[in-house]
């Protein structure tokens, strides 16, 4: 890999960590209303899930953003986003312009690029 791949490689994982990190810091600002949206959409426990979700999405941010357990912050971002994108963001049931429909699809595009860096992570040994 020549350094300017590896200088955008490294672009990527700060500018998708850091998206990650910092939308768990506004769920954290504002864990109430998060915590009523997980309880809105059914999710159990919502006084737990809402925050261990964006514990778990906060430690996937900085962990890619800073390239520190690269396999165990991906797989944290992944399966984050994997299970919250159609649980809190299924669009299909909700009014066209809910934002839910932005939502799921920011989020699916934010699982591309975490499979990417977690493919990587795997590749490093």
């Amino acid at each position: 890999m020549s350094d300017d791949d590896r200088s955008l490689s490294r672009l990527g994982r700060i500018a998708l960590g850091l998206g990650l990190a910092l939308q768990a810091s506004e769920d954290f600002r504002d864990m109430e209303d998060s915590v009523e949206y997980a309880d809105s959409a059914g999710v159990p426990m919502p006084e737990t899930m809402a925050p261990l979700g964006s514990g778990t999405m906060l430690f996937g941010g900085l962990g890619i953003a800073l390239w520190r357990f690269p396999r165990l912050a991906t797989g944290a971002a992944a399966t984050f986003l994997a299970v919250v994108t159609p649980t809190m963001h299924d669009f299909w049931t909700e009014d066209k312009g809910s934002g839910e429909r932005l939502a799921f699809f920011g989020n699916l595009a934010m699982l591309g690029g975490v499979l990417v860096f977690l493919r990587e992570a795997w590749r490093r040994d």
